[in-house]
Parts: structure tokens; sequence; C-alpha cells
């Protein structure tokens, strides 16, 4: 073999292994790129209706969520953790009291409703077709309000007028406080919303109201005095709960997990800036700071979905509106709840 030959065969063998080395690389990347490919397929599997519409009660008409879902909404994740799913638009809508918005649920213009615990049970036990996402706030008080001169035991009260507002947590608790002492016959009850309830009181018109949080403490700083409160009474305090629509949850089966996963990270912010938060609740709601201080603890929010002890409210709930027939019929508050 010449020289010359020896130089194009080495040559050739060169170009063969460089095309070899090529392939190979061409090969790996493909590989590559195919596996990004599918961990990106992956993460979009999970995509969410472009609309959400929420529910949630405002007692003065405010337009913004309080607790921790109105915490994460402020900071933006709320809303930009949900795009990232393809929510596009959110509809915010408040409603005065829960039988309100159980209304807009059968009407179907809500996906998701924050409110009472006892709206949201008869809702059920009517044949509302919801389910039970999370139990937001726990051991939320009421308050029994009178006037400085007026009544000042629950005896007194007998032959007389009171007022809440109708299927609230409040009205189970003074239902419930009215028969206990055996005052439900002699006591009648009115129903009549918060933000009406002060010029009532004021001319005497009802002897006493029971009210929810923000507004007890707050008609209280300005005077009246309690002659009871829930707080007094465990198994009476009430809790707020989120519901999903059974058609919305059956479509869309991540969003539970993805709802309670914002709500845990806004809780666990909460916790850590106190302060931060009770002037947030205070811009949200329209209540003086010290007012909200004076109406709930930070730890009534619980980073878990639900707790035991908070179930057993529920349970306690659903169990007075039931035998007291407030409630159209009985069901199994584990089988309600989303897992």
């Amino acid at each position: 073999m010449t020289q010359r030959s020896i130089k194009l065969l080495s040559i050739a063998l060169i170009l063969t292994l460089f095309t070899v080395l090529l392939a190979a690389c061409g090969a790996k990347s493909t590989k590559t790129s195919a596996t990004a490919t599918t961990t990106t397929a992956s993460d979009a599997k999970i995509t969410l209706p472009e609309t959400l519409r929420i529910g949630f009660i405002s007692a003065n008409n405010n337009k913004t969520i309080t607790g921790p879902e109105g915490w994460a909404q402020s900071k933006g994740y709320l809303e930009g953790e949900l795009k990232k799913y393809g929510v596009k638009e959110f509809k915010y809508f408040n409603f005065p009291n829960g039988p309100n918005l159980n209304e807009a649920i059968t009407a179907g213009t809500l996906d998701v409703g924050i409110y009472g615990d006892t709206p949201a049970i008869n809702g059920k036990a009517a044949g509302l077709k919801t389910r039970l996402i999370n139990q937001t706030q726990i051991n939320m008080n009421a308050w029994l309000v009178a006037k400085a001169d007026g009544p000042k035991t629950l005896a007194d009260l007998k032959g007389k007028k009171v007022a809440t507002s109708q299927g609230s947590y409040m009205s189970r608790y003074l239902t419930s406080l009215l028969k206990e002492q055996g005052l439900d016959k002699d006591v009648k009850i009115l129903h009549l919303l918060p933000a009406d309830s002060e010029a009532a009181l004021s001319r005497g018109d009802i002897a006493a109201y029971a009210y929810p949080t923000g507004f007890g403490p707050l008609l209280l700083k300005k005077g009246y005095v309690a002659i009871d409160e829930a707080a007094k009474h465990p198994v009476l305090q009430g809790s707020s709960l989120t519901v999903v629509t059974e058609d919305y949850v059956a479509k869309n089966p991540q969003f539970p997990k993805i709802w309670n996963d914002l709500r845990t990270k806004a809780v666990k912010e909460i916790r850590e800036n106190n302060e931060e938060f009770f002037k947030f609740y205070a811009e949200a709601s329209g209540y003086p700071v010290d007012v909200v201080k004076a109406s709930f603890k930070i730890e009534q929010w619980p980073v878990e979905s639900s707790t035991p002890d908070g179930l057993k409210l529920v349970e306690e709930a659903k169990k007075f509106l039931v035998e007291q027939g407030l409630a159209k019929k009985d069901f199994v508050i584990t089988e309600w709840v989303i897992k």
C-alpha cells in the first residue's frame, strides 16, 4: 500500500468515526428532548377552566375576601398560582349571608363558596350538590348583644323579641342557647341582617341581637353589652367552610389540592406575620384593628384542611340542625369531605 493510500484510508476512518459520534450525540439529544417534552406534558395535564367564580360572605358588603384566602389574594399568589393551570378570569361575589350564597350555587353561578357551617350544611341537606374542600376557620364566636340599660341575663329575654341573620352560624347558636335555657317557647327570633340591626336594637324593637365576628366586638366598643357568648358554649361555636360544586370537582379533581395548598401557605404566613395580617383583615373587612383582634385568634385558622376537633364542630352543627328539623335530611359528613 502506498503512502498516499494509507493517508486516504486514515482520513476515511476519521470521517466514519466522526459520523458515528455525531449520530450518538444526536440520539442522546433527541432522548433528552423527548424526556423534557414528556415532563412538560405531564405538568400541563392539570388544566382548569379559564374562569373561576368564588363566592364569600361580607356583612359590610366589602369586595375583598378576608382570612387566609384574602391574604393570598392580596399577596398575588392566589391568582398567580391558579393562572399556571389555565385560569384567566377570577370573578368574586360577596353575599350578606349564607342562604344567599346557597341560592347562587343552586343557580349555577358559583364554583367555590366560603361561608358558615350552618348554611353550608343546610344547603347540602337540601340537596345542594357540593363537596367540602376545607374547614377554613374554626371556633368562631358569636355575641348576644343588648343595650347597656337593657336585659342583663338570658332570663330577662323572656317574653321579648331577639334577632339574628337567619340560616347563619349565629342563628344556630341563638336557637340552641334559648332551647338550652328553656326559653325557646318564650322568646321570638326575628330575621335581621347584622348591618340593619343596630338601629332596631337602639330603638328597642328587639331586646338583643346575636352578632358574628367583627360586628359583635364593634357593638361592645360602642357601649353595648354582651349577655352571652358562643365561646361559653364550645359546641355552639361556628366554623367557616369552603365548598366546591360537584360538577366543578368532577371535571377538575385536582382543584381541591391546589386550593388547599395555597391556603396552607397563606395560613403559615399569617401565623408568622400576625400584626400585618390583622391590619390586612381590618382593611378588607372595614373594622378597626382592635375590633379585629377582639374577634378571633390566629389559631382559629388551622394549617390543615380539616382537623378532628373542627370536624366535630361540623358534626355537632349538623346533628342539631337535623334534630330541630332545620336541615331537611341527615347525611354523613365524612362522605361530604373531599379526602
